[in-house]
């Protein structure tokens, strides 16, 4: 599937991983339904893609995906009337030792990481069917490691990963391929937003250079890049796929 033209949707869209990959499908000549919750970074979202290419059309819709998932999706169908690509980006990160945490933690960061994906793909099915379309989730390595006091986060994207091997199967006899980006540590303000200080932050990016092979954290173009290709006719065979995007960290054997 060429992207020219294509409507792609990419939930959170307003910073980080989801901003750049809703750039990088504006180069392309998608058009692209941007979603987040926050409205002054989604307009600048909005912005940087229309400056990647003047001609883009896009379409901001300022939604939390826990509750919005239908309007997302009809909106969007209203819009430009049909769908060919669903990002699930949008996703929350918070940390805690089981003897601390509480039952709202992991209520939350499951609604967010699963629920709202699962609500997502259900309304976007029939009109993907329809296009011959396909879905990308952005899971993390989180899914396919375990991380000491990271419990409620690791697990919402280990379901999402078998989410999107059980929605392959589904959905592979209707021709809509679904697949999955499991980025290790990535350079966005995700770290900032839970808290950490400047110093904190710059010192996680450091250790990334011991734990992963590459010997450095990841780019959001390089996830984004990943994303385009398995949405394109270039990845036309690939379906149920968790493709790490992660420096080498998920190849690495500690005893």
């Amino acid at each position: 599937m060429s992207l020219i033209g294509k409507v792609v949707i990419v939930t959170g869209a307003s910073s980080g991983i989801g901003a750049t990959t809703a750039e990088a499908f504006a180069k392309q000549g998608s058009k692209v339904v941007l979603v987040g919750r926050n409205e002054p970074n989604l307009k600048a979202a909005e912005s940087v893609c229309k400056a990647a290419n003047s001609k883009a059309e896009l379409l901001a819709i300022v939604a939390d995906v826990t509750v919005d998932a239908e309007r997302i999706i009809n909106s969007t169908i209203d819009r430009f009337g049909q769908l060919d690509v669903l990002v699930n980006n949008a996703g929350i990160f918070e940390v805690g030792n089981i003897l601390d945490i509480d039952v709202e933690q992991f209520d939350r960061i499951f609604n967010t990481n699963l629920r709202a994906v699962f609500l997502l793909t259900k309304f976007a099915a029939p009109h993907l069917i329809k296009t011959q379309g396909n879905i990308v989730n952005v899971s993390s390595i989180a899914g396919l490691r375990s991380i000491r006091d990271v419990s409620s986060y690791c697990a919402s994207k280990a379901a999402l990963d078998q989410f999107t091997r059980c929605i392959a199967l589904d959905l592979a006899p209707k021709k809509v391929r679904v697949n999955s980006v499991n980025p290790g540590v990535i350079v966005t303000d995700i770290q900032r937003r839970r808290g950490l200080s400047p110093k904190e932050v710059d010192d996680f990016y450091l250790r990334s250079k011991e734990t992963h092979p590459l010997g450095r954290a990841g780019e959001a173009k390089e996830v984004a890049d990943a994303i385009i290709f398995l949405a394109s006719d270039s990845s036309s065979f690939i379906t149920g796929a968790n493709l790490p995007i992660d420096g080498g960290i998920t190849a690495v054997c500690t005893i």
